[in-house]
């Protein structure tokens, strides 16, 4: 399996082609969008020039890795070879759906079919392909190249030989695969997302501040970074769209997102992408110090 196709030049995606290029496989990064796909390609040559100033690689490296990835905007062209393909697009439910529809008709039909998704149903994405026991999840942890978990989620149809696949394939890529079973949320979000929620809560019923609550959960609990600074790092819009499918499938109100997350996302401030969260980006790109801080 030497012929890997990611969907989605976002940051995921971005970081997954990144990923799989530098531990030499051949990655088809497919988007609907030019913009988008050369938008990724210039992100991962600046974490890749990143890494040779710090000598962790090689030019030499940097190049090869470059030359292993391969762009294209029509998806049954990118597909045509894969070994595996990686849905890293948007966490929308009916496009990830409707994804999988076209990669179960356009793809050869051993290709392993894996959703990097960090809530929807497995079992759900895997119902719409003729190929259940072939669909898996491979939850990457942002920022890809430098995190080492991955989370493996088994659908309900997935086979053994597809997960042992998936797992050998991860640890070749020098990450740490774990066995997680396919509910809400799954296990990193299921416990990581109701403490962003609470954290949010905290400040919305004015128990504290912003910086306030992240310096407790910083130096009273040992986090690398505080709860509202990394909910800005992943993303607002993403945070609610995690929390409504925990809230849709357990019906359990803990996981009900607080209402000011979501008329901070109604008014466009979703963290760091947009410049303002609960944090001010606009004059100090604080997104890149947040992302060093995994580095260290």
């Amino acid at each position: 399996m030497k012929n890997v196709a990611v969907i989605g030049a976002g940051t995921m995606g971005n970081g997954i082609a990144h990923t799989f290029a530098q531990f030499d496989y051949k990655v088809q990064l497919i988007d609907l969008h030019q913009a988008s796909l050369d938008k990724g390609i210039a992100t991962i040559t600046k974490n890749l020039d990143r890494m040779v100033a710090k000598e962790t690689i090689t030019e030499a490296d940097k190049q090869r890795t470059l030359k292993n990835i391969t762009t294209f905007t029509n998806l049954e062209e990118g597909v045509e070879y894969a070994g595996l393909v990686v849905e890293a697009a948007t966490e929308n439910v009916d496009l990830k759906l409707k994804i999988f529809r076209d990669l179960d008709k356009f793809c050869p039909d051993d290709t392993i079919l894996a959703s990097n998704t960090s809530s929807i149903s497995i079992t759900q994405i895997a119902s719409v392909t003729s190929r259940p026991e072939m669909v898996i999840g491979m939850h990457f942890m942002n920022p890809v190249p430098i995190m080492k978990l991955v989370e493996i989620i088994k659908g309900y149809s997935t086979s053994q030989e597809t997960f042992k696949t998936v797992e050998a394939l991860s640890k070749k890529l020098n990450k740490v695969p774990v066995e997680v079973n396919d509910y809400p949320g799954f296990v990193a979000n299921r416990i990581l997302m109701p403490m962003i929620n609470e954290a949010i809560e905290t400040l919305y019923n004015g128990v504290a501040g912003v910086k306030e609550i992240d310096t407790v959960m910083k130096l009273g609990m040992a986090h690398p970074m505080g709860p509202l600074a990394l909910a800005d790092f992943i993303g607002l819009d993403i945070c609610l769209s995690i929390l409504k499918v925990m809230y849709e499938g357990f019906k359990n109100p803990k996981y009900a997102p607080c209402p000011l997350l979501v008329n901070m996302v109604m008014a466009g401030k979703l963290g760091a992408k947009s410049g303002e969260g609960f944090y001010d980006y606009s004059q100090n790109r604080k997104a890149e110090d947040v992302s060093k801080m995994f580095s260290k």
